[in-house]
């Protein structure tokens, strides 16, 4: 078996669980394509060396044969891993190095019990959609999909921009405010839900549109089928807005119109027995527990 992972950096505290990851994929036989500027990270920062077989840099060099993708690190981490992989065939495995993550959802204390059932393929697979982001007055992003969220946002002034946003062709609202995010069932639990937004399942077919900071005190956020193609016409003072795609934004010139759409793609992720999104919401949230165990 042949697994990819990736990472970016992790804490010093986490050393002894990086070293108990590799070693598991070592005792196993693992054959692990791992990414480089990760490695580099390990031995240069905390010196650790991991088991490795072979390197990645980008999408352009990684190997389609990998059976899964570790993302090492937090939901941030995972996020860049969909950026700089790019493969939508490969279920990816959120490691958590930190703190309980929605995407993440792997603890350090479950490290040798849920690698074991990775491995014996004692998991469910759930297929997260994307949005995909059309640019009509600038040139489109090299990489315009993400996995959480599309957001439009006022730049630094202290003035709130005017959203005209749009559900196929027809009006929905203009919204006088700080900005506006357009998130997946996935990034319901992500900016949106920081400001007010609900939350959904993974496997809804919607998107969840939310208010930033709204003018009018009777906005609220709102769910629609992912069926629509969401058009946004912003406008303000000034010269720009900015577009955020999960972690990366643009500048933006209040010409140009954007479209928000579903991917014609899912990013694949594994569901463990015990690591279900309930038992991770009633964790993240401090919900309480479950009393019949």
């Amino acid at each position: 078996m042949k697994v990819a992972v990736y990472g970016t950096s992790v804490s010093d505290e986490f050393v002894s669980v990086i070293r108990e990851f590799f070693t598991f994929l070592k005792t196993n036989k693992i054959e692990v394509q791992l990414y480089k500027p990760f490695y580099s990270f390990l031995v240069e920062e905390i010196n650790v060396t991991p088991y490795y077989n072979s390197f990645f840099h980008s999408y352009i060099d990684f190997d389609e044969t990998n059976e899964f993708i570790f993302s090492v690190g937090g939901d941030g981490t995972f996020l860049h891993s969909v950026v700089n992989i790019r493969n939508f065939d490969i279920p990816v495995v959120g490691v958590n190095s930190g703190r309980l993550g929605y995407l993440a959802d792997i603890s350090h204390e479950q490290m040798n019990d849920a690698l074991t059932e990775i491995f014996n393929r004692n998991f469910s697979v759930v297929e997260r959609s994307m949005l995909q982001v059309e640019f009509q007055g600038r040139e489109n992003l090299d990489f315009n999909f993400a996995l959480n969220e599309v957001t439009v946002l006022k730049t630094d002034t202290s003035s709130m921009i005017n959203i005209s946003a749009y559900l196929d062709k027809e009006l929905l609202n203009n919204y006088w405010a700080d900005g506006l995010i357009v998130a997946t069932p996935t990034g319901s639990t992500a900016y949106s839900l920081s400001v007010g937004g609900p939350i959904l399942t993974p496997d809804s077919e919607n998107f969840v549109i939310t208010p930033l900071a709204p003018h009018n005190l009777t906005i609220r956020p709102l769910v629609v089928p992912d069926n629509y193609n969401i058009r946004l016409k912003v406008d303000g003072r000034g010269t720009n807005y900015l577009t955020s795609l999960d972690f990366r934004s643009v500048p933006v010139e209040f010409s140009t119109t954007i479209t928000v759409k579903k991917a014609d793609f899912k990013l694949k992720t594994l569901q463990l027995p015990e690591l279900t999104f309930f038992k991770t919401l009633r964790n993240k949230l401090m919900w309480g527990v479950d009393k019949r165990n």
